[in-house]
């Protein structure tokens, strides 16, 4: 049951969480200066939304878990997976850092970098080994051709 908190979106909860809060209460008069912050965040918002159905409509079509710490059946190269090898991870990025935007909570930036740091030390690159040792030659091809963070 532990392991279900443990989980990505979890991760995204607590860190959008943290911002909200710091907007709420703890925003010390500091914005981003008016409505562009409002539509750069919609648009990273909606784009990390895109990313991610995008991305979970491939992994169905390829009936392959999209849990993190199960063992994939299919390495997914296909769709918005040859542009990117983290596409939920990218589009859970881009809502936290749209949301910050949005809510103004200009304290809370280094959420972003924190969360990328902390996605990638805990689900990405153990997600890799698993796809190494599984997929071999087929897995370092991909990674030769398609970006982590693209």
């Amino acid at each position: 049951m532990l392991k279900w908190f443990d989980m990505p979106p979890v991760w995204l909860a607590g860190g959008l969480a943290l911002a909200w809060m710091q907007a709420a209460h703890f925003s010390m008069g500091l914005d981003f200066g008016g409505a562009w912050s409002d539509l750069v965040g919609g648009l990273l918002v909606g784009g990390g939304i895109v990313l991610t159905l995008l991305a979970a409509a491939e992994f169905r079509r390829h009936r392959t878990t999209i849990v993190p710490h199960r063992e994939p059946e299919r390495l997914i190269q296909s769709g918005i997976f040859a542009r990117s090898r983290n596409p939920i991870y990218l589009g859970d990025a881009l809502i936290l850092a749209g949301l910050i935007l949005k809510w103004d909570a200009v304290l809370s930036l280094p959420l972003v970098p924190i969360f990328v740091w902390a996605i990638e030390k805990r689900f990405i690159l153990p997600e890799e080994d698993r796809l190494r040792r599984k997929f071999r030659v087929d897995f370092a091809r991909y990674c030769e051709k398609t970006r982590r963070w693209a």
